[in-house]
């Protein structure tokens, strides 16, 4: 099972940076219930180990590309963001720390795993992924665009993925860079 997350876990993440054209430097988003992942119901039964096996799914993708990954911990936490210091370096932190049951097995493990993860309360991504159903929206930058995915589960868990593009501004007659689209 544990290879079938991981493998499952890279071709999402390949998916959606590529639709989502990100590049070094972009911030990638994701929320995960555990529990969905083993299919539990979200919030009842957080699994350090699928959480672990997730984690290196996506931060092997992630740290080949140059591209920060931002784990976003559970409602207990307010949806905090457990990200790298390097990736936020002026932002305002919180004084957590996440735990299983209280930011979530994979914000717990990120904690963990990160060269120097720091807890803040917001973010603005360029991409991101619901696993599970845990609504990342909040921390989207302004203009959210649903990608549909041919990889849209890992474990027993749907996958929800988003990027984003530059609001539109000015009138009908006003020019848009058809390359950010």
């Amino acid at each position: 099972m544990k290879e079938k997350i991981y493998t499952q876990t890279k071709a999402v993440i390949e998916e959606i940076c590529e639709k989502a054209k990100l590049q070094k430097g972009n911030i990638f988003v994701v929320g995960c219930s555990t529990s969905e992942v083993i299919g539990a119901k979200i919030g009842t039964n957080s699994s350090p180990e699928v959480a672990q096996v997730l984690f290196d799914g996506l931060y092997d993708y992630a740290k080949e590309k140059g591209i920060y990954l931002a784990i976003q911990c559970c409602e207990h936490l307010n949806r905090a963001i457990v990200i790298e210091k390097e990736a936020v370096p002026y932002a305002e932190t919180v004084n957590v720390v996440p735990q299983p049951k209280a930011g979530g097995s994979l914000a717990t493990v990120a904690y963990k795993e990160f060269t120097n993860p720091v807890v803040v309360e917001e973010i603005k991504a360029d991409a991101g992924i619901d696993i599970g159903s845990t609504l990342i929206g909040m921390h989207l930058k302004k203009v959210a665009v649903p990608v549909r995915l041919e990889h849209n589960t890992i474990g027993e868990a749907t996958i929800v993925a988003a990027r984003t593009r530059p609001k539109f501004i000015g009138g009908v007659r006003a020019v848009y860079n058809q390359e950010l689209l």
